[in-house]
Parts: C-alpha cells; sequence; structure tokens
C-alpha cells in the first residue's frame, strides 16, 4: 500500500515528525512498557508517515527544487503538462503559484450580502489553477478528460498547459514569455487580443510578478541537487 513512497522522502517525514513530538514519546516511554511502545510505534509509523506527507503545503513555495522534492508526483505532472503543451514548467508553476499558493481548494473570497452576511463568491474558480466552470467544461470537452477534478495538480496543471497553449497559438505569444501568457490568463483570449488589461496596473504588475517567478523558478531549476527536478537541466 505504501510502496509508492520514495524512501528519502518517508525518511524526511519520520524525522519531521519524532522531532516535533519527542517531548510526548518521552513521556509515553516512562509510563508505558518499552516493547509494547515499539510495538504500537511500528504498528502506526506508515499512517503517521502518510499524514505528513499527504497533508500541508509545500515548505518553501519559492523553491520549485524543494516544492518537487515534497511533491514527487507534481513534477512529474508538471513535466507531462510541459510535454504536451510545450509551456515550460517554470511558467507552469509561477502561474499556479500566483492563482492559488498551491492550495488545493483554493476559492475566491465571498461578497458582504445582507446584515454583512457572507454572500455569493466572486467567481466559480477553484482549485490549484482557479479554473471558472465554464473554462473547465471547455477544456474537459477539448480533452476528453471526463474524470479531471480542479483540485487534483496533475488535472491542474494539464489545464493550465492547455491554456497557455491556447494563448500562445491564438494570440501568437511567445511560449517563453511568462508576463503575456499570464495576462491572456488573467484576461482571457480576447481580453488580450482587444487589449484591455494595456494602462492596467495591477494586472500588469501581477503579470509582471509572475514573470519573476518563472524566471527564478528556471533558474533553480537547472541547479537541483536533490529530488526529481535534479534531472530537469538535461531534459532541456
Amino acid at each position: 500500500m505504501f510502496a509508492f513512497f520514495d524512501s528519502q522522502r518517508v525518511l524526511l517525514a519520520l524525522v519531521n515528525f519524532l522531532n516535533q513530538y519527542r517531548p510526548i514519546l518521552r513521556r509515553l516511554a516512562r509510563l508505558v512498557p518499552s516493547r509494547l511502545v515499539g510495538l504500537v510505534f511500528i504498528a502506526c509509523t506508515p499512517f503517521l508517515v502518510t499524514a505528513c506527507i499527504a497533508s500541508g503545503l509545500p515548505s518553501n513555495p519559492s523553491d520549485v527544487c524543494k516544492i518537487f522534492q515534497q511533491q514527487r508526483g507534481w513534477y512529474r505532472a508538471a513535466l507531462a503538462s510541459e510535454k504536451r503543451w510545450n509551456i515550460g514548467v517554470p511558467i507552469l508553476m509561477s502561474v499556479i503559484k500566483k492563482e492559488s499558493s498551491f492550495k488545493s481548494k483554493a476559492r475566491p473570497p465571498r461578497k458582504r450580502g445582507w446584515f454583512g452576511l457572507p454572500g455569493r463568491r466572486l467567481s466559480t474558480a477553484l482549485g490549484y489553477a482557479q479554473a471558472k466552470n465554464e473554462t473547465w467544461a471547455d477544456y474537459i470537452r477539448a480533452t476528453k478528460n471526463r474524470g479531471a477534478n480542479r483540485t487534483n495538480f496533475r488535472d491542474a496543471v494539464d489545464f493550465v498547459g492547455w491554456y497557455l497553449n491556447n494563448a500562445a497559438r491564438v494570440n501568437r505569444i511567445s511560449r517563453d514569455s511568462a508576463h503575456n501568457l499570464y495576462v491572456a490568463y488573467h484576461e482571457g483570449l480576447t481580453g488580450y487580443r482587444i487589449g484591455r488589461w494595456r494602462g492596467n496596473s495591477f494586472v500588469i504588475g501581477i503579470a509582471a510578478k509572475v514573470d519573476q517567478d518563472a524566471k527564478l523558478f528556471a533558474r533553480q531549476l537547472q541547479n537541483c541537487r536533490r529530488g526529481p527536478a535534479r534531472r530537469y537541466s538535461s531534459r532541456r
């Protein structure tokens, strides 16, 4: 059941758990016979490690090497999207960082309703890529990925690649221009084409931040020393 976990990742999670709960384990050891404590710990370790790995966000969302070291499946998913849609992993990851901060169930805030009660959300955006209902439906129709879920990273990063590929193809945007690709992602393909974003300091500012993150991630991916991304530079 747990064979798919990487041994280094399991060891890291186990060490973090032991450091966090060391005082409790010491007190427990004084109260219960050591043999029993050992048996219980061995039996529970797989579940504890699973919880440590599955829960939480990337410890450093500004370091793509560490992100992929923690979430190895994310690297494989991002690489698959890059190969399929010809949009680089650094750009894919920088867009997701901006959209959701890598939160799987991220949603826009709610409007304030009557008497200060929470009202409807600002949009139907959901998940890592903050894809809206109608755009997600377009993606499913176009890719035939009927089981896709916006809270699943593999599906979300594939969606980002699909959308940015359309932006590059339809609006003739360079596939290396994280700035312009993100403007199209934020404003829509038509919004980008008619230029309604020009002069909008907010949109230009966040696109500049995405571009900055993409360049940072690209530099980092050339020098990853650990985790699956250490092989990325040889693939480019």
